[in-house]
């Protein structure tokens, strides 16, 4: 009995009702358009399989060998046959039809933006342009983690992968989609109301695959023209002398080789572009220009938002969310604060002091040997405390 208590407990701790990956939550059309269909199906199943134990039940009791005469057979009792022949063909009938249905509606590609979807390991990289739900983006926006859309609005997304396959998922909006190398798959993501949807990569990947998690990050029409005016907001460098233009000349030397900030000019007045095709395996590595706005990093798998913010934000009402979301790690610092309130350091902190300790990758000598000298994933630039405190000011005008 106690076994059999602690396996339900288990089997039910994925239906609570705050789990984010829930499929049985639905957050959008298309997520209910499968919802529709899974949970009728998963019901009939329920019951065709109390039903199949039950019988077998049943017969185990009422049959069990106790030197009794043979039963008697069933065999050549054609009215039996024809009878569990028809009765699972009608129920697959019955899956079939409003499955392959589904199937058609869900590939409906009508959309009122496009969004490029890349996947590498271990993180998701997104590409903007053109129109988004009436939002005119003049220039590509570039970032990762944090695909961002505007809420009631078909978006379709095109999903592809620079290195082995991956599989993209945030249950909350749509199912599944493949994200293979050398091939362009379609998804369409559409939320009913501003909010954050998680998901994760579903397909083994390598080393950090459970760490390669995405969200899907709904706002309000204005709410998403004040992103996309954020995102293309001209570079600003840091006022000369602050530990923050120190640290700029530091992401120079030490970062801009893999990682872009958009704007960023060198000492002699040239822009500084990123070459991580010439270090990393899949050839890109997430663009940072704006870091401070997305509230994680590392293909989503750590916060840049302290606990309680991250409470607040996920709590917050539709109405309120896009104004706390678009404060990024300055949320409840105040107009005046000269720090942010809710940015959790010490995570970043542990991130630039050694990566490869927080999210394993191939990034040792001998395995950066065995691809001609390119690493998967960040590898450990043994920076120095003065270094990432450099960084970390620079970074925070990345805003």
């Amino acid at each position: 009995m106690a076994v059999a208590a602690f396996a339900a407990a288990v089997l039910f701790a994925g239906c609570a009702q705050d789990a984010p990956q829930d499929t049985f939550q639905p957050k959008g059309p298309n997520a209910r358009t499968i919802d529709d269909v899974q949970r009728p199906l998963f019901y009939v199943a329920g019951i065709v399989g109390l039903i199949v134990f039950a019988v077998i039940g049943y017969s185990i009791i009422r049959f069990k060998d106790r030197g009794q005469d043979m039963p008697e057979q069933t065999h050549g009792k054609t009215w039996l046959e024809v009878t569990l022949t028809v009765i699972p063909a009608v129920i697959l009938a019955g899956v079939a039809i409003p499955t392959v249905a589904a199937v058609f509606d869900l590939d409906d590609k009508s959309n009122e933006c496009v969004i490029n979807v890349t996947g590498q390991q271990w993180w998701w990289e997104y590409d903007y342009s053109g129109t988004c739900g009436g939002v005119e983006i003049t220039q590509p926006i570039v970032t990762s983690g944090e695909l961002v859309i505007p809420a009631d609005t078909p978006v379709l997304l095109r999903i592809t992968s620079r290195d082995v396959i991956h599989s993209y998922w945030i249950p909350a909006l749509n199912g599944k989609r493949d994200a293979v190398p050398g091939r362009l798959q379609t998804l369409r993501m559409e939320a009913d109301e501003p909010g954050i949807y998680t998901g994760q990569c579903t397909e083994f990947c390598g080393l950090s695959h459970a760490r390669m998690r995405q969200a899907a990050v709904a706002l309000s029409t204005a709410d998403f023209q004040t992103w996309v005016t954020n995102q293309l907001a001209a570079y600003v460098a840091p006022e000369a002398g602050t530990l923050a233009a120190t640290g700029e000349g530091t992401f120079v030397n030490q970062c801009s080789r893999c990682h872009q900030v958009n704007g960023l000019v060198a000492a002699d007045g040239t822009p500084v572009l990123a070459e991580p095709d010439l270090y990393v395996v899949a050839g890109a590595a997430p663009n940072l220009t704006n870091l401070m706005t997305r509230t994680a990093i590392a293909g989503w798998t750590f916060d840049l938002l302290t606990d309680a913010c991250r409470e607040q934000l996920w709590n917050a009402s539709p109405e309120e969310f896009g104004s706390l979301y678009l404060q990024g790690v300055w949320m409840n610092s105040g107009p005046d604060a000269t720090k942010p309130v809710c940015f959790a350091e010490a995570t970043l902190r542990d991130w630039l002091r050694d990566p490869a300790a927080m999210k394993p990758n191939y990034a040792s000598p001998d395995q950066v040997a065995s691809t001609g000298g390119l690493t998967r994933g960040m590898p450990n630039l043994n920076l120095t405390e003065d270094q990432i405190d450099q960084l970390i000011a620079f970074l925070l005008e990345r805003k």
